[in-house]
């Protein structure tokens, strides 16, 4: 069961996004939804003491329609074991090793993502709001699904499979059994959950908030963290600047009040023309959680998702002999981006963010002349490979 709506809220100013996501939450379920507040990335247990109760891997109600839970770590990773347990054992029958016992089980790195992936297809609840992992994590964990289905496609292809009558041959000839068929169920099994996970994470009413300093939040940083989202098919359906002070502070006769909240507002300004979607303002984190939600969203249901620009193909081939493939990349500056063609595939590098695209079957047959980067989008120029184009 997937929410109908999931709000991933992200930040790099410590408690704030902690502080938007139980308010958001809070204010969901008393619009009359069902609504379940996820802590996925919360090590100094924050949202417990906003919340004053222990959060717990079993969702347990706060107040009528809201339910709050934690990822636990050990707890997902021996689910994880638990679900491929039996699929294992043929290895470990193999291998001569023994089965680990359930005290000798530490999580392993990335169980954390894993976790937040199957919680966004399994969550029993009309609205999701996930205090989510800091935006350069959130961004590798939404892109993991299609990485791991590229990585299964490549070293699993389904064609393999192909080759059972081999099988008895093959393990007569080695003298061990041949772990084709576990492999591939298992095989299956990933790729149902990673499709499952891929949906929830595509899904029309998934989107991403963002939380950023009022006082001290660089506008470069954030075209990055947009850029990044934008590579994998996102984009923050608002941006939530918190810890701001009142606008009447700059008029305190206090003239270091005065400049810093001059100077905020200049900041607030900025930002907000970089953005395509909603800016809302929070003020001090020392007001309840009811009043950061009524400064957030007043009597309203809060931003509608805001589904990323899809790519465009534009032929010019009529003019210039070319096609053109458009691809969204707001907040990306082009000296952080990289461009390479691998056969059928495009790589696109933004920074630290890295995405595989397959390429359109005309592209496939077309060779890349160049590339622009202007307003926002990537432009990548192909010509027809007469060798490969169909004629006439």
């Amino acid at each position: 069961m997937t929410a109908e709506r999931t709000i991933l809220v992200t930040g790099t100013d410590g408690g704030g996004a902690a502080t938007v996501a139980a308010a958001t939450a809070l204010h969901a379920a008393r619009r009359g939804r069902r609504t379940l507040l996820l802590a996925a990335d919360d090590p100094h247990r924050t949202l417990d003491t906003l919340l004053g109760t222990r959060l717990s891997e079993r969702p347990e109600e706060y107040e009528s329609g809201l339910a709050v839970a934690r990822i636990d770590e050990q707890a997902a990773f021996r689910h994880a074991l638990g679900e491929v347990g039996g699929r294992l054992k043929p290895v470990l029958d193999l291998l001569g090793a023994d089965p680990l016992d359930p005290e000798e089980l530490t999580a392993l790195p990335g169980t954390r993502r894993i976790a937040l992936l199957r919680a966004l297809h399994t969550a029993d609840a009309d609205v999701l709001v996930v205090a989510a992992p800091p935006p350069a994590a959130l961004i590798d964990t939404l892109a993991l699904p299609e990485q791991l289905e590229r990585y299964l496609a490549r070293l699993l292809p389904e064609q393999r499979q192909a080759a059972r009558a081999l099988r008895p041959l093959l393990a007569a000839v080695a003298g061990v059994p041949m772990p084709a068929d576990w492999l591939y169920e298992a095989r299956g099994h990933a790729c149902a959950a990673l499709a499952r996970a891929r949906a929830a994470i595509t899904a029309p009413g998934t989107s991403v908030r963002l939380v950023v300093e009022a006082q001290a939040y660089p506008v470069e940083e954030l075209r990055r963290i947009r850029a990044g989202l934008a590579l994998h098919g996102h984009r923050p359906d608002a941006v939530v600047a918190h810890r701001a002070l009142p606008p009447a502070a700059a008029q305190s006769p206090d003239p270091w009040l005065a400049t810093l909240a001059g100077r905020q507002q200049d900041l607030l300004a900025a930002l907000a023309a970089e953005l395509d979607v909603p800016l809302l303002v929070s003020g001090h984190p020392e007001v309840a959680l009811e009043g950061v939600a009524h400064e957030l969203y007043g009597e309203g249901p809060g931003p509608a998702p805001a589904p990323a620009a899809a790519p465009r193909l534009e032929d010019r081939r009529a003019e210039d002999g070319l096609l053109v493939w458009h691809l969204p990349l707001p907040g990306a500056d082009r000296a952080d981006l990289d461009l390479v063609r691998r056969g059928d595939e495009l790589v696109i590098g933004i920074g630290a963010y890295r995405r595989i695209l397959v390429l359109p079957s005309a592209l496939r047959r077309c060779t890349v002349t160049g590339a622009g980067l202007a307003d926002g989008v990537l432009a990548v120029r192909f010509a027809p490979d007469p060798a490969l184009w169909p004629r006439g």
